[in-house]
């Protein structure tokens, strides 16, 4: 049943699988403009719950009309990813985004080490926030005091993670999932990750599969999205 202009303002809650290289904003900008077209209207309020960066993939929450009030409720759930982790080298951005910057022995590290050492971040941890992140410091982004080469001294800040578990171990490259709450940065695990490993490690997937209730498996493509309207 496809949704009429009355039910977009009243308010929907819009589950989507965001695509890879797709900023979250690009997603939000993209279905205003369709549900524009579609009722040949000029507004229509439609916002998200929760960034993902351009190299994750999976659930974005998209609210529509009045709905858009509940986006800070669900940016407050507690949300599921899964990924993987690169061990022996780090990059400034923690992540694919920037190149390799220093590498590290790993012939020390064991399936077992591995394992072991998820133990020491479940439960309520101080986290660093990356320096390529959209946070504010003095007024500017972190991101853009980071491509000026500028430092900046970031605060620690406390996150819990109920759960990490690796799922599965194809060296260097080790998968996991992982339940956090809100402010939690998966970028600065995988490098914490690495250090606690004596060593080092950066993101090379990342998937939000849950946000609250809401699964990625209910979500939708941008395509099935737009021809469902």
């Amino acid at each position: 049943m496809s949704l009429e202009l009355e039910d977009f303002k009243n308010g929907q809650v819009l589950l989507i699988d965001k695509p890879l290289e797709w900023t979250s904003f690009q997603v939000v900008n993209k279905l205003r403009w369709h549900i524009r077209k579609k009722f040949d209207i000029k507004k229509i309020k439609v916002g998200h719950a929760g960034t993902l960066d351009p190299l994750a993939t999976g659930l974005l929450v998209i609210c529509t009309g009045k709905f858009t009030k509940k986006i800070e409720t669900y940016q407050g759930q507690i949300k599921e990813y899964t990924g993987t982790i690169r061990l022996g080298a780090t990059t400034p951005s923690y992540d694919l985004e920037t190149e390799v910057n220093e590498t590290f022995p790993t012939e020390h590290i064991t399936e077992e080490m591995i394992h072991e050492t998820t133990k020491q971040f479940i439960g309520e941890i101080d986290q660093k926030p990356p320096i390529f992140s959209a946070l504010r410091k003095d007024g500017k982004r972190l991101y853009e005091i980071a491509r000026a080469g500028e430092t900046v001294e970031i605060k620690t800040r406390k996150i819990t993670i109920p759960e990490f578990e690796i799922t599965k171990i194809n060296f260097p490259d080790v998968e996991f999932r992982v339940v956090c709450s809100k402010g939690t940065y998966i970028r600065s695990l995988a490098y914490d990750f690495g250090k606690a490993l004596n060593s080092g490690g950066h993101l090379t997937v990342l998937r939000r599969t849950k946000i609250g209730d809401f699964s990625v498996e209910e979500a939708q493509t941008i395509e099935e999205f737009i021809e469902s309207l």
